[in-house]
């Protein structure tokens, strides 16, 4: 099959050819001259190849030909240029007309919009009024999904108005595009009435509502009762879902939800109906179906997925590097980057980068993330700020403050809110409370409004090097200075501070003041200070509440167990570990990573799945020896 740059050149021959038998002095040019219907196709190839120089020569063929009034020829013309991205030589074409139409306008203001030059369009579709040319059903479909586009509710209700006024509300092109224009606006019932109210649907239409509940987020918001339910009427009214309808439902289909059963009956419906992934090369259903499977802990069918795809693009790569580093395999997410350049020759974008560095964190690489780092700054991708960002918390987590500072301070991106909080979190993160604190305040100089985030990132810092009255201004400054609610993740950062700080009563009494309900991620640190601090009172109170707000933790059981063994209270401690045991919790065991010669080696608590296992553990007694350095009555608790 000829490429694009084949046919380009086919078609550019042939006109050449012609144009040359039509100037030779053996033959006359009304002898032999390409016809209407041949240009017609050529223009459609040079809008099919997004071709600037097949339009041209097309044009030139059409005014040696005497045809620059022919509207058929001109309205094609017009789209060729637009396609290639001349809209000037479209808007001299459309002037060049003397008697105008309402395609030669359509064309002009598809144009347009197809650059993404929006408000060129709407004055355009201004000055077709004004030119007493009456707009047909593309031209509204056209101005309304540009409403929607742009989220111009006013402008979309005009249209809706104007298609009842004449005579279009038949049309379903029209009334799916008034739909969208509703959704995107944040008009969903809107939509929903003139769902109601269309006399005839089609699968796009069902597709509207469908995409615009998931926007949503919302598994019931139709009006019609459950989307499930929905989804079905589509069969019941004798209709076929498509690709487009089940790539929309997926991202509501999680584990997390509880709806992981509806995207197994989605999947089964794709390989029921011909739409699966041996069948059809449909890379945006296979990515939904990898990034579903990956939110549900499901990696073995995410991977299942992946592999059974025939056709897999740089968004299908990302969607199942993503899913291994959610789901805690970094190192098969660094290895996928590199498969996908040697097997499928793509490179990584943006995304891909942004998605692979955290596993860079979790393997604590940092000689992966540079190599990332490396690629991005060859590939000209290092001024995205996505990606920046992204760097810095690497950079911080891999242990290297200098080289997350190095990347913050280029100069060539502009700074958002997130890039500040990622470097006050880094250098909260190793201990340099100071310069966190500084560089906060550095950040309000330049304009920027704290967020959330911020705040959080800043507070933390200031806990852990023990700035309590630093962070005490900056918490009340959030609501006089700012007008920001605190959350509870804030006040959390203040009770740790005011915890870790020995200030357990003021700890206690700012609770009491909070503007929120205190969560478990309240009680938590104050329950860690007390123990620390000694003061059992406190941490009585703040552990009877964590067991009221989590009674299913196990890290509520294991902390308390862990305070009274402390104490060589082992009374309780098996009371404790026997009750966790009668409720059938267990906690997590946390894992380590280390790279050595390029292999990362991950270790539990009392694993001895490791080859080398026996030898560790030998070196580790060696290790307890050395530091009890003479104190027999040792206990280490597991």
């Amino acid at each position: 099959m000829p490429t694009r740059q084949n046919q380009t050149s086919i078609a550019l021959m042939i006109l050449r050819n012609t144009f040359s038998l039509t100037t030779s002095r053996y033959y006359s040019s009304a002898t032999i001259f390409l016809a209407p219907q041949n240009l017609l196709h050529l223009l459609q190839l040079s809008i099919d190849l997004r071709s600037h120089k097949l339009s041209q020569q097309c044009h030139s063929q059409i005014l040696a030909n005497g045809f620059s009034q022919n509207a058929f020829l001109t309205t094609r013309l017009i789209s060729a240029y637009a396609t290639s991205g001349d809209l000037t030589l479209s808007k001299l074409v459309f002037h060049s007309v003397q008697a105008k139409n309402v395609y030669l306008w359509n064309s002009l203001i598809n144009g347009h919009v197809k650059n993404h030059q929006f408000n060129q369009a709407i004055s355009l579709f201004r000055q077709m009024g004004l030119s007493s040319f009456l707009p047909d059903d593309y031209t509204l479909s056209t101005i309304s999904k540009l409403s929607g586009e742009v989220k111009d509710l006013v402008l979309g209700k005009l249209i809706h108005g104007k298609s009842m006024r004449v005579g279009f509300v038949s049309d379903i092109v029209l009334a799916n595009s008034v739909m969208s224009m509703y959704s995107r606006c944040g008009e969903f019932g809107d939509a929903v009435k003139v769902f109601d109210e269309m006399p005839q649907r089609n699968v796009a239409s069902f597709n509207v509502i469908i995409s615009g509940c998931a926007a949503l987020g919302n598994f019931a918001s139709t009006l019609h009762g459950d989307l499930w339910d929905f989804f079905r009427r589509i069969q019941y009214e004798g209709f076929m879902a498509d690709a487009f309808t089940v790539a929309s439902l997926l991202p509501l289909c999680s584990d997390n939800e509880g709806k992981l059963d509806y995207g197994r009956e989605l999947h089964c419906y794709l390989v029921k109906n011909g739409l699966d992934l041996k069948m059809v090369s449909d890379v945006h259903i296979g990515s939904s179906l990898i990034d579903m499977y990956s939110r549900s802990n499901k990696l073995v069918l995410s991977r299942r997925v992946f592999d059974q795809m025939r056709s897999r693009n740089i968004y299908v790569w990302t969607a199942m590097i993503n899913g291994c580093v959610q789901n805690g395999a970094p190192e098969d997410a660094l290895i996928l980057l590199r498969e996908m350049q040697r097997k499928d020759q793509i490179r990584p974008n943006e995304v891909s980068l942004i998605s692979v560095l955290p596993a860079c964190g979790l393997l604590a690489g940092l000689m992966g993330g540079k190599q990332v780092h490396a690629f991005s700054i060859k590939m000209e991708l290092n001024d995205y700020i996505s990606l920046c960002n992204a760097l810095i918390d690497m950079y911080a987590k891999c242990g290297s403050l200098d080289y997350a500072r190095r990347v913050f301070d280029n100069g060539s991106y502009f700074k958002d809110a997130i890039t500040w909080s990622s470097i006050i979190s880094a250098y909260g993160l190793h201990g340099r409370g100071g310069e966190a604190v500084t560089t906060y305040y550095e950040m309000l100089q330049q304009g920027i409004k704290p967020d959330m985030i911020t705040v959080v990132s800043v507070l933390s810092a200031c806990s852990k090097s023990g700035l309590v009255d630093e962070g005490i201004c900056i918490y009340n400054s959030l609501t006089t200075k700012y007008e920001m609610k605190p959350t509870v993740e804030i006040c959390a950062c203040v009770v740790d501070m005011l915890g870790r700080s020995g200030q357990l009563d003021q700890a206690l009494e700012f609770i009491k003041r909070m503007p929120i309900s205190p969560g478990p991620s309240v009680w938590g640190p104050l329950f860690t200070a007390s123990v620390i601090h000694g003061n059992s009172m406190t941490r009585d109170l703040a552990y009877r509440c964590l067991l009221e707000l989590e009674p299913e933790n196990p890290s509520n059981y294991i902390s308390l167990s862990n305070t009274y063994a402390s104490y060589r209270r082992w009374d309780v401690v098996t009371e404790v570990r026997t009750m966790m045991k009668e409720k059938g919790l267990r906690k997590v065991p946390g894992v380590s990573w280390i790279t050595m010669g390029g292999k990362t080696h991950s270790f539990t608590v009392a694993d001895k799945a490791h080859p080398c296992s026996s030898s560790i553990y030998e070196m580790l007694d060696d290790l307890v020896s050395i530091m009890t350095d003479g104190y027999t009555d040792i206990d280490i608790l597991i």
